[in-house]
């Protein structure tokens, strides 16, 4: 079997899924073009925007593309092998993930562009609307914790291969400049769209070039940006704290777009290399780990902190590949700003399942970046690293060798994309979700929390400031805690944060479409096709945090407190924070139990019911 194989047959696999059962879910929600959606309801030029369906594609694409789709594949491959990471992502990305991300998008448009979580206050009341909202920040500050930690690797030290060369080209240097200026790029693109309204074409006939311009530029100045890791965490997480309260026109969408053409070319850059590189595969179709799934609990009884995710493919093969197949963090997306911007109904399809699809397909060519690795060579280096360094290798046989800074750079650069569009808009979710909270029901940047209109600065001025503050608490809050937890955390302990991200992430997916399914099943829709996943990824992931809060545990009772570098056990963190996403989700589940008791027409929220027909 060759790599052009595998690629060809998952292209066909998820054009068909999108097609046929992409299909069939959007017959079920019977998706209207005339009823007209919050972003043209509540159109304030801030925060809701009606947006033209293929820009919104990519700033939406863009958004959950992260490093999940690129560093789960690679891990769980090297753990367990390359077969069942193919499995897991080809029929979890079409039958779960796509599924979640379209029934949260359309479920939230239904809602007038509320949050899941307010979705779940309606279907199954206040209770289990506050549990899932401390669940959500929780499990946003370990996106915020992987992310920010696997996106400073990218901007650290030179690269192995220009060992030997007659070169002090620092390609981590060059990754963070290129970064820089895309970012600033995406600033001014935002304000001559706002100033000056030009046509779509003309903006990307002239910025997208501008934006791989960015990439040759960061490559000239690759000794400025050097700095060390936490300094890099400080930095990062300044910009998402920053970032998060700008308007989303001045910032998110332009960043949104223009990073969608990276990952464009990424895909093109990564199909190129898949189907014409004639590439062998060199990591193996089942590893030894996964042969271990015989006997877990032999495998379970000699887990350590470093070694229990590659001992026991069930349940960690599906949390380490994460975002690549299924995603919490998606409907948060889907609920917190896409809804925002859908301009009409038939557009959740392609934005919502189509972009899943693709993600899936990311991940299938970050599958191909490891498995052409010879298993020796790849041993102890990151998936950023790996990934990066594979686009390259693709890249470099589409413009030759003498373009091979410019190719190490892009490769690097592009997983760092995926990455930066996920993190500020992890913490503008944590901070709207504060607000709502605890926060006045005031305008906030022009528009109130809870959809309504915006209100005037001279009637409302001492309502808005209070808000315009309780927002910046909220952000400095959501990038505050990551920020100490990486300073203080062993810097080599990010697979470990990476598997209770993935873990806390597949559970919140669980427990959306369970709120998705109370819904339907109030209105009296048939929801086997919400159920089902439901009941698959929740089972699975209960397992895994059980595994971990046990190893968490295990360390505290042995007194292992501290790392051999220094820094504190970040088993034993896990272990409290899985405890309490443990303890939330259960009383969210109680809670749904107790609604599904209930007459599937009674009411439960605050809102009339007709607004909730889906």
């Amino acid at each position: 079997m060759t790599l052009t194989f595998i690629a060809l047959g998952f292209l066909v696999f998820i054009a068909l899924g999108y097609r046929l059962y992409g299909g069939f879910i959007a017959r079920q929600y019977r998706l209207d073009p005339t009823r007209k959606t919050p972003a043209v309801e509540k159109d304030d030029g801030v925060d809701f925007v009606p947006t033209r369906p293929f820009y919104l594609l990519s700033q939406h694409f863009s958004a959950i593309a992260a490093a999940g789709p690129i560093a789960g594949p690679i891990l769980a491959c090297q753990a367990y092998g390359w077969l069942p990471c193919l499995l897991w992502i080809a029929l979890g990305v079409v039958f779960i993930g796509a599924v979640h991300d379209f029934s949260a998008l359309v479920a939230s448009v239904r809602h007038g562009a509320d949050s899941i979580a307010e979705i779940a206050r309606d279907a199954l009341g206040r209770r289990a609307y506050l549990a899932l909202c401390a669940f959500i920040w929780l499990a946003l500050l370990y996106v915020i914790i992987a992310f920010t930690q696997i996106t400073a690797e990218t901007f650290l030290g030179k690269a192995e291969e220009l060992e030997g060369l007659n070169t002090t080209f620092n390609k981590g240097g060059a990754v963070a400049a290129s970064s820089v200026l895309y970012l600033t790029l995406a600033l001014a693109l935002g304000v001559v769209q706002r100033i000056f309204k030009p046509p779509l074409w003309l903006v990307t006939v002239t910025f997208v070039p501008a934006t791989f311009a960015c990439v040759y530029l960061g490559t000239l100045i690759d000794d400025v940006l050097v700095l060390p890791a936490r300094a890099w965490f400080a930095i990062i997480l300044v910009y998402c704290f920053v970032a998060s309260l700008l308007p989303m026109w001045l910032l998110q969408q332009p960043r949104g777009y223009l990073g969608g053409f990276v990952l464009y070319a990424a895909i093109g850059v990564g199909v190129f290399g898949v189907l014409s590189g004639n590439y062998t595969i060199e990591q193996p179709m089942l590893t030894e780990n996964a042969r271990a799934i015989l006997d877990p609990f032999a495998a379970l009884s000699k887990a350590t902190a470093s070694n229990a995710i590659a001992g026991l493919m069930f349940p960690f093969l599906f949390v380490t590949i994460a975002c690549g197949a299924c995603s919490g963090f998606h409907g948060l997306i889907c609920g917190g700003t896409t809804s925002k911007q859908v301009a009409s109904e038939p557009h959740c399809k392609p934005i919502a399942f189509g972009a899943m699809l693709l993600e899936g397909f990311v991940a299938v060519i970050a599958l191909a970046t490891i498995m052409i690795v010879v298993p020796g060579d790849a041993k102890n280096q990151s998936a950023a690293r790996i990934y990066g360094d594979g686009l390259a290798t693709f890249l470099t046989q589409i413009l030759g060798k003498d373009a091979f800074l410019f190719c190490a750079t892009f490769g690097a650069m592009a997983f760092s994309t995926f990455v930066f569009d996920t993190l500020d808009i992890s913490t503008r979710l944590g901070r709207y979700l504060l607000q709502e909270l605890f926060g006045p029901h005031a305008p906030v940047g022009g528009t109130s929390l809870q959809g309504g209109a915006p209100a005037s600065a001279g009637r409302f001025g001492f309502a808005w400031a209070r808000s315009r503050t309780a927002g910046v608490v909220a952000a400095a809050l959501t990038a505050g805690v990551p920020l100490v937890v990486l300073l203080t955390a062993d810097p080599t302990s990010y697979r470990l944060f990476w598997t209770l991200f993935g873990t806390s992430n597949q559970l919140l997916a669980s427990l959306t479409l369970l709120a998705i399914t109370l819904w339907l099943r109030r209105m009296g829709k048939r929801t086997w096709y919400v159920f089902i996943p439901m009941l698959l990824v929740m089972g699975v992931t209960l397992c895994a945090i059980g595994i971990q809060a046990w190893l968490g545990v295990r360390d505290a009772l042995r007194g292992t407190w501290r790392t051999s570098s220094g820094g504190y056990n970040p088993t034993i963190v896990n272990a409290g924070v899985a405890l309490a996403l443990l303890a939330l989700a259960g009383i969210f589940i109680a809670e749904a139990l107790r609604a599904a008791r209930r007459t599937g027409q009674e009411a439960v929220g605050e809102r009339p019911a007709h607004r909730h027909n889906p």
